[in-house]
């Protein structure tokens, strides 16, 4: 069989044409590296929310709200100064120094109540920067056309990284110890990198087929705009505030989750080697089925029934979950619905939400959609976070959250539906202005 025919069926095999095939498997290879690295720390960073204190945790999404307040205008200052070219060279190399400094104070000060807050903060804020600047490189990299077709297999990449994180973390803490795993996912982040030059290199060459004026935009000068033209654009666009409303359901349902499971755990599981081994496994099971959802389902479902589809299933089983949830309150109900919702999120939610930017201009795919990544995410975070406090006080058990959650989803899905629809407009209408 020559490397042609077998470069042909690996295309096939993932819904690329022959010439994408490349690109492709890079940004597959780019969130691998992402999320590899994030999934070593993640039970790290959850252990760390309960040794900080449960009954804390809304001051913690709290405080990663006020950071993301202050890290935003920095970051839209330095993308209307460096070029988009090398925009993520600065932002990845950032955080790969910060990753390198919280190395050498876990090896230091590893039981520091103040070192676990911080490192819940800036994890937090870690994780939502590199995935947002990476699916902006991908919206900037591929068309609408192309990423129906490949932002599956792309997303799959975080999957996989999902599956190896734990698994490496697993096996390398008792060796390298958690300031080894921070310096391991370093390492990946600079790999990432490296990666992210190959896809901007292709898209330079006009691999990606662009046509028209939003994709001719060049990658080697900076996006437009002031530091504060990401929270203007999104005031002054109807599509991207209902992307913002929509984001803000979202993590109201996860949070809601997110509290109760925390709660729960420390109930049931108060050693922390336990806690990092339930959190390992949940992890597990979510990025497995996440990943045989992207690779057989996903594609299939956004090329046959459009954006729509992906972004509202999710929300109604996450609608019906939660009235399970009220109905039987306990850990395993609350187990699978945190697993649903997560395979839900990674498999369809997130491919679709990064869908609906990319027939978008450069101005909104960076500092509009980190905007509402970032601060609309995190402001979503901490508002439920109080939210469900206070509906805490007026009721014992979950049942009270449960249809107030129940409720969100609801909302969330129609809006999704919405925002699909016009997402599939937008690009129809691109179609027909470029023929």
């Amino acid at each position: 069989m020559s490397s042609l025919t077998m470069s042909q069926r690996v295309a096939v095999a993932i819904n690329a044409q022959r010439d994408e095939l490349w690109p492709a498997l890079a940004g597959f290879s780019l969130f691998f590296c992402l999320f590899s690295g994030y999934f070593m720390l993640r039970p790290i960073r959850e252990a760390m929310g309960i040794l900080a204190g449960v009954e804390n945790l809304q001051w913690l999404f709290t405080a990663t709200f006020v950071v993301m307040l202050v890290a935003v205008p920095l970051f839209a200052w330095l993308s209307s100064r460096v070029p988009r070219l090398h925009f993520i060279d600065w932002v990845y190399g950032f955080f790969t120094l910060n990753l390198l400094l919280f190395a050498v104070l876990f090896f230091t000060r590893d039981e520091s109540v103040w070192l676990a807050r911080g490192f819940y903060v800036w994890i937090s804020v870690y994780n939502l920067f590199v995935v947002s600047v990476a699916w902006s490189l991908m919206a900037d990299v591929f068309d609408s056309e192309q990423a129906k077709r490949l932002f599956a297999f792309i997303a799959a990449g975080a999957s996989v990284g999902g599956l190896a994180g734990p698994a490496l973390s697993a096996l390398l803490i008792g060796s390298l110890g958690q300031a080894g795993l921070i310096v391991l996912a370093a390492l990946l982040l600079a790999v990432a990198l490296m990666l992210k030059q190959v896809l901007m290199r292709w898209r330079e060459q006009g691999g990606a087929g662009r046509a028209g004026a939003v994709q001719a935009e060049s990658p080697r000068r900076p996006v437009p705009g002031n530091p504060f033209s990401g929270l203007t654009r999104v005031l002054a666009s109807p599509y991207l505030l209902g992307i913002a409303g929509f984001v803000i359901l979202l993590a109201t349902a996860s949070t809601f989750l997110y509290f109760e499971q925390a709660r729960l755990v420390a109930e049931l599981f108060p050693q922390r080697a336990d806690q990092v081994r339930v959190f390992g496994v949940i992890d597990f099971v979510v990025q497995a089925g996440a990943l045989v959802s992207q690779l057989f389902i996903t594609g299939r479902i956004a090329r046959r029934m459009g954006v729509r589809v992906l972004l509202a299933c999710v929300p109604l089983l996450v609608c019906v979950g939660f009235i399970g949830l009220a109905l039987m309150p306990t850990f395993a109900m609350l187990a699978a619905l945190m697993i649903v919702r997560r395979i839900g999120e990674y498999a369809f939610v997130r491919p679709g939400r990064e869908m609906l930017f990319t027939p978008l201009d450069a101005e909104s795919k960076y500092k509009a959609k980190n905007f509402i990544d970032t601060v609309v995410y995190r402001a979503g975070d901490a508002m439920s976070g109080w939210l469900k406090s206070l509906l805490d006080m007026f009721a014992q058990g979950a049942w009270l959250v449960a249809l107030v959650g129940a409720a969100c989803a609801a909302l969330w899905g129609l809006l999704g539906w919405y925002l699909g629809s016009q997402a599939d407009r937008k690009v129809t209408e691109q179609q027909v202005a470029v023929t």
